[in-house]
């Protein structure tokens, strides 16, 4: 972390990264130049030439694409081009803010909710004031009460009674927490979907001392911002869950790995973390006298793949982000090579209730047979985008209503239940209940729970085209199928009309890629498309098959 952290320091200060400057860093901290320059050739953060003073950051992923990108992008040249303001326009991937569709930045400062279709004089306000007034950055207040079920906490006095309560108690936390996770079905929410009790167990049976807790909150694939949410609003949850985890496993170091664009949630959960500090709720004795526990945030340099466990892992140890060969898995050989236990965002949130109230509470919460809670984020054409906390067993039409319905009153052609990674299922799926084994059966995947909804006018050819595009854009280049693979797929999709012989070379392909890429990017790369050319054959432009 210390060269990373160092180099973005440098570029913050300087506003790029120039030779004099990696020579510098070089010689103080005694490290190859090389070492440097591997570094900053990987990651996205890093500028190796000065910016303009105003660096504009446009989405061009597919809830943006959808939402008009290119023509607002258009727009706002047009808007800025007589003016002497000293800017540059880039297209960036997804920035976390799809319910602010087509998303911007400023000097990396979201515009949400401004969007590309905001008035002028919005967007000349906020451009002229550099970001720095962006209405993002009113945070939730620590006193506030979200009405979310998965929140037991009602004013700031009474954050971390469950951690707490447990460390001045008799019980064994390994055992009482380990025994909470078990009873319930809780997995994984940032895709994987391994079960949460056992990874725990497993971590705190492993005998070296020396353990780490890391939340993923480098939620970087289009369509998923829930994590976002969580941390804007409940970040004292996230703080607990990791909290309770290092008690269970006996861990002195936590870690929240967060993606670079999400700068106002990472000021409230540094704001949150100094608060636990002063409290006492972290530090000395965090885990019972004597028993220290001490969390830090850790901004990403950027990148898709650094949401890969291993990846994210290879960044801390200030490497590039490639994922690692597994096994070993993390939680035996993690960071530095020790025991470590990484879920992601909504997991550790959704701990501290589970802990408290037990598994039948947690059973009681879904409905029609399904047990639990989920967080759900909807976007695409739907009314009123956002992030929404649902019983487990809630169907997909019922979430789309949450959200307001369908926009212009019209009908869903296609949806992603689970985010850019999902397949396309088709509006006779609307009933499928939140689930991961009925989604599945479906014929598709809840993954990070990121609903995305088409209406019947949207050229899904074009847009799967762009998640496709996406996946080649954010291949990290270790794994040559994945890298060339992808990069053929998007070669053909953009040529133009497909034939049967050219469908059935993208599946040849995907099979390729699942069998060989060392981590999901690769083997997922090809599904939505694939998926989309097998549900939705009369997309296909100049359709031949």
């Amino acid at each position: 972390m210390e060269l990373l952290r160092e180099l973005l320091d440098r570029q913050h200060h300087h506003g790029y990264l120039s030779d004099g400057v990696l020579r510098e860093i070089s010689e103080e901290k005694r490290v190859p130049l090389y070492r440097l320059e591997e570094l900053v050739s990987f990651y996205t953060a890093f500028r190796r030439t000065p910016p303009a003073k105003l660096v504009i950051d446009v989405c061009r992923d597919v809830c943006c694409q959808a939402a008009g990108c290119q023509s607002g992008a258009r727009s706002l040249e047009d808007t800025l081009q007589n003016s002497e303001l000293n800017y540059e326009i880039r297209e960036v991937s997804c920035q976390g803010r799809c319910d602010s569709a087509p998303s911007f930045a400023i000097n990396d400062r979201p515009a949400a909710p401004l969007t590309l279709h905001s008035s002028e004089q919005s967007l000349l306000e906020f451009i002229a004031d550099e970001g720095h007034s962006t209405p993002d950055e009113n945070h939730a207040s620590q006193e506030s009460k979200t009405g979310w079920k998965c929140d037991p906490y009602s004013s700031l006095d009474d954050f971390y009674s469950v951690a707490k309560q447990l460390r001045a108690s008799d019980a064994d936390p390994t055992a009482k927490c380990v025994e909470a996770l078990k009873g319930t079905n809780l997995t994984g929410r940032g895709g994987a979907g391994f079960p949460t009790g056992l990874k725990w167990e497993i971590v705190s049976k492993e005998a070296e001392p020396e353990k780490y807790v890391i939340c993923n909150a480098d939620e970087s694939e289009p369509g998923t911002f829930k994590d976002r949410e969580i941390l804007r609003q409940v970040p004292h949850l996230v703080i607990e869950g990791m909290l309770l985890a290092a008690m269970t496993i006996g861990a002195e170091t936590g870690i929240v790995y967060i993606r670079h664009e999400y700068g106002p949630e990472t000021t409230n959960l540094q704001a949150a973390i100094q608060q636990a500090y002063e409290s006492g709720i972290l530090g000395e004795s965090a885990r019972g006298p004597g028993q220290r526990f001490d969390l830090e945030v850790f901004v990403s340099p950027g990148g898709y793949i650094l949401g890969e466990e291993t990846a994210l892992l290879e960044a801390l140890e200030d490497k590039r982000g490639e994922p690692r060969n597994k096994p070993p898995y993390p939680g035996q050989h993690g960071l530095w090579g020790k025991p470590t236990l990484i879920n992601n965002v909504e997991t550790f949130a959704l701990v501290p209730s589970i802990v408290r109230n037990g598994p039948k509470w947690w059973e009681e919460q879904g409905i029609h047979g399904f047990s639990g809670l989920k967080f759900m984020c909807v976007s695409g054409d739907v009314r009123s985008p956002g992030v929404f906390e649902v019983p487990m067993g809630t169907t997909f039409s019922e979430v789309i209503e949450m959200a307001g319905g369908v926009t212009d009153d019209k009908h869903v052609k296609a949806f992603l239940p689970g985010g850019a990674s999902s397949l396309f299922l088709g509006p006779d799926k609307l009933e499928t209940p939140i689930d991961f084994d009925a989604v599945r059966k479906a014929g598709s995947m809840l993954g990070t729970g990121a609903l995305m909804v088409f209406h019947e006018d949207r050229d899904l050819y074009s847009l799967a085209t762009n998640l496709t595009q996406f996946f080649r854009n954010e291949s990290c280049g270790k794994c040559v199928p994945c890298r060339i693979g992808s990069h053929q797929a998007v070669t053909l999709l953009e040529s133009g009309g497909l034939g049967e012989e050219d469908v059935e070379f993208l599946g040849e392909l995907h099979e390729t890629l699942q069998e060989t890429s060392i981590c999901g990017l690769g083997q997922v790369a090809l599904a939505p498309v694939l998926s989309m050319l097998k549900n939705f054959p009369e997309e296909i432009p100049n359709n031949a098959i």
